[in-house]
């Protein structure tokens, strides 16, 4: 058995595009049919842009390319390197500049720890990972439109998975936003902010007023570059005042936190959170904890703060990692959803100001009350048989043996229980549902909790389709919904298989978020009637190659878990 993840699952439960060569889809209206074939765009080609193609934002004139008559702008600043005096300070405004700015590849990402996933050779054959360029100045947008025009498109903002340790707005082939932006006529952004210790050390503690926000500057600068997008995005064919936000694992995390923080509120209007379900973040007590690990793994006094300014950079992330595994060594197996805020290491902190109080627990942000929330997840999330061609040869025996060694005597009522749902499941499958099973049932009690709000709706969605790739071991994988919502399943070939079985669902997959950025609601015409939620019937949208809808499709055995917890 091995854990299907991003990056850090696989050494720190850190949970929570570049262009590829495929000819993008011809657009379609959400709701089209997705049964009708979808064929290549008439143009193939990428052109830069001339004078006509020059965009000028609130910093200065910028100059992208186009695909497949896609208009695309990469790397560009949304805030001040933060480097040097920045470091562990809320973003800082950029100074304008002269002249017009080249922006068609993507800027710095923020430094980051080594992936497991590059000792596995079935992980970096189906992930294909673009790590990018390291750098502290790595505040940076990306978007694809379909016009620099007046139309004021919806506007879809990506914020990326890997935790808040690690990741970056171009990682992965899924995340590129020509073909959602064809399909929907909508503008797509993407993003690079702080992570790790660069986004989450909490100095405040230590190091007096200054500081008082450093544990949380990693999610202010999310906050800064939806600020650029509601001063900017008019100006690339978008409309301000319907702003989606939308991410996974982490990057749903991220999507969660914004929602209660006070100073986000106006800056975006609908939300997405995918395996992403985070009820709360850290508490003060365990970021002083992590702070002083740092500073003691680096050698710095608690009256010499002002050295870390100085570090290398290197220094400054390899003394982090060193003290994350200390100050929280990760524990066998894989995370229990419900508590993942103790198994992050960095995180955002409740500090009372920009997080005043815990995100979604005992109940959802009043803050965030009228924004349309979509969340969900996927059925086998960590556990897999990526990396393990024998995943399917467990014995029945070794089922009771793998669940006895985390639920004790309770594992015969636990394998009933799911057995009852799933049938038909084989031993592994099944051990993988029973293991995941938190993933889904904190997305359940966060839908549940938007909804008491009663001010905006929530809907559910549970993505279960089987991927074929290395004889279906993979099964439906922690990100394998990614490459359907930005209906790129050709270009990320390696996770879906490509052809014409995955391209129908992404359809129907695409045509939901587009229409729930559209109108705040992602019922469509290619899809079974989709109830927002009820916390009586649990209504539960399933993607696969026949979607249904369901009422607590997981009822029993979830709330068996749940009495476990």
């Amino acid at each position: 058995m091995t854990l299907s993840n991003r990056r850090s699952l696989l050494k720190g439960a850190a949970l929570l595009a570049g262009a590829g060569t495929v000819p993008a889809l011809t657009k379609a209206a959400p709701g089209t049919d997705p049964k009708t074939p979808v064929a290549p765009a008439a143009t193939d080609r990428v052109t830069a842009f001339t004078a006509k193609g020059i965009v000028e934002t609130t910093s200065g004139k910028v100059r992208g390319y186009t695909r497949n008559g896609i208009h695309v702008f990469k790397g560009i600043p949304y805030a001040a390197s933060t480097a040097g005096k920045n470091r562990f300070m809320p973003p800082v405004k950029l100074d304008p500049w002269a002249g017009v700015r080249s922006s068609m590849h993507f800027g710095s990402v923020c430094p980051n720890p080594p992936r497991e996933g590059w000792k596995s050779d079935e992980t970096s054959f189906m992930f294909e990972w673009d790590d990018g360029q390291p750098g502290e100045d790595c505040l940076r947008v990306n978007l694809w439109t379909p016009g620099i025009d007046n139309r004021k498109r919806p506007v879809m903002v990506w914020l990326h998975g890997g935790g808040f340790s690690a990741g970056s707005g171009q990682e992965l082939k899924s995340y590129d936003g020509e073909n959602l932006a064809h399909r929907g006529d909508v503008v797509v952004v993407s993003l690079n902010h702080r992570l790790n210790v660069f986004g989450h050390l909490d100095l405040s503690q230590f190091g007096g007023a200054q500081y008082a926000s450093s544990g949380n500057v990693g999610m202010l600068d999310i906050e800064m570059a939806l600020g650029w997008v509601r001063d900017n995005i008019a100006s690339f064919g978008g409309d301000p005042a319907k702003v989606l936000i939308f991410g996974q694992s982490g990057g749903g995390g991220k999507v969660g936190t914004l929602m209660a923080m006070p100073s986000s509120r106006g800056l975006f209007h609908r939300a997405v959170i995918q395996s992403g379900s985070m009820l709360r973040v850290a508490d003060p007590a365990d970021t002083a904890k992590l702070a002083a690990a740092v500073l003691d793994e680096l050698n710095i006094s608690r009256s010499d703060i002002a050295r870390l300014h100085d570090i290398p950079t290197d220094t400054l992330l390899n003394g982090a990692l060193a003290a994350q595994r200390k100050a929280f060594p990760r524990p066998p197996g894989p995370p229990d959803f419900r508590h993942i805020s103790r198994l992050l290491g960095w995180a955002p902190v409740v500090d009372g100001k920009v997080i005043p109080a815990q995100i979604f627990d005992p109940a959802a942000p009043a803050v965030s009350a009228d924004v349309p929330l979509l969340v969900g997840t996927v059925l086998n999330e960590f556990v897999t048989g990526i990396g393990n061609p024998e995943a399917f040869d467990m014995t029945k025996e070794q089922l009771v043996e793998r669940v006895k060694a985390v639920h004790g005597d309770k594992t015969a009522e636990i394998i009933d229980a799911f057995r009852t749902s799933y049938p038909n499941a084989k031993p592994f499958s099944l051990y993988s549902v029973i293991m995941t099973s938190s993933v889904r049932s904190s997305a359940v009690t966060q839908a549940a909790r938007k909804a008491a709000l009663g001010k905006a709706p929530a809907w559910l969605y549970w993505f279960t389709w089987q991927t074929p790739i290395l004889d279906g071991r993979p099964m439906a994988f922690h990100c394998s919904e990614l490459a359907f919502c930005f209906n790129n399943t050709d270009r990320c070939e390696t996770m879906t298989g490509g052809g014409g079985r995955a391209r129908a669902l992404a359809a129907r997959v695409s045509d939901a978020w587009i229409n729930f950025a559209r109108k705040g609601d992602p019922s469509h015409a290619g899809l079974p009637a989709w109830p927002p939620f009820d916390a009586r019937k649990v209504p539960t949208m399933l993607f696969d190659d026949r979607c249904e809808m369901r009422n607590d499709p997981d009822g029993a055995p979830r709330r068996l878990m749940d009495s476990l917890a």
